[in-house]
């Protein structure tokens, strides 16, 4: 009897400067196929060169485009991840008994990820379980505009070593990601009915903030454990505050083709999930 074989699926646009040690990081499976959606900055040549099978695409949206590439697999199994995070051979090894030795359909991996260059143990970030392993033939994705997830027509479980997320790089990065990150949360509440006020967005910045930084215990990240517990809270705020006036339309609800971020049609792709 053959081994199960693994394909991984990288959505990218201008990762050049990190394309090639994400794929690199993959190297023990059968397939790692890139999807770019039109890179200007060589992302492609950078991919091929790290030994990746790459598809220069459009963007149609992050689901649609993961989907894209779990047509193009060959594997029995498909691994999904973003640019900025980097498979450890602890994970490389678990992932392939899991595979062997299945006892579910899907697996949930946790996350370990870094803010402003600092890894994060707390205030809800770790850890961070999010479906990424899954049959070919019973996957699937979900269709929100921010934060698309992967799906499985099954029974999941989960693997203990995380993936190494390399998250929100710098203040910039943090504080383009909050402007983003409102509004695409502001966009996908819009369209389910949700409903925002001056009140609401006050209380439930507050909320988040307390939530990060009290009860998840987000103090004992020090400083930086405080930087994330208002980040959270100011993205929550705004999210509900961009909704607020979305309904009395003091803010227009953002038309743009699905995948584009509102604000930044050239956003890169692994921000719609963080």
């Amino acid at each position: 009897m053959s081994r199960p074989t693994l394909s991984v699926v990288i959505a990218a646009r201008n990762e050049s400067h990190q394309i090639a040690e994400c794929v690199r990081s993959v190297s023990f499976a059968d397939q790692v196929i890139v999807l770019d959606s039109s890179s200007t900055d060589g992302t492609a040549d950078v991919a091929r060169g790290a030994g990746a099978e790459v598809h220069v695409t459009d963007w149609p949206g992050y689901g649609p485009q993961q989907l894209r590439g779990i047509a193009l697999a060959r594997g029995d199994w498909v691994l999904s991840l973003d640019a900025d995070e980097r498979i450890t051979p602890e994970l490389a090894a678990e992932i392939r008994t899991a595979i062997e030795q299945p006892v579910a359909d899907g697996y949930r991996l946790p996350r370990f990820s870094s803010f402003c260059g600092e890894f994060i143990h707390h205030g809800g970030w770790r850890p961070d379980y999010t479906l990424r392993l899954v049959r070919r033939e019973r996957a699937g994705f979900t269709d929100h505009f921010l934060h698309a997830h992967m799906t499985v027509d099954g029974r999941r479980a989960d693997l203990r070593s995380p993936i190494i997320h390399y998250s929100y790089r710098d203040l910039d990065d943090v504080l383009d990601k909050l402007r983003r990150y409102s509004h695409g949360a502001a966009r996908d509440g819009f369209e389910r009915g949700q409903s925002g006020s001056l009140a609401r967005a006050l209380a439930s910045g507050a909320w988040a903030f307390l939530r990060t930084y009290v009860l998840r215990q987000g103090f004992r990240d020090g400083r930086m454990g405080l930087v994330l517990a208002i980040y959270n809270a100011q993205t929550t705020y705004y999210k509900y505050l961009r909704l607020w006036m979305m309904q009395q339309h003091r803010e227009p609800v953002p038309r743009v083709r699905p995948g584009d971020s509102p604000d930044n049609p050239r956003m890169k792709v692994d921000d719609l999930r963080a």
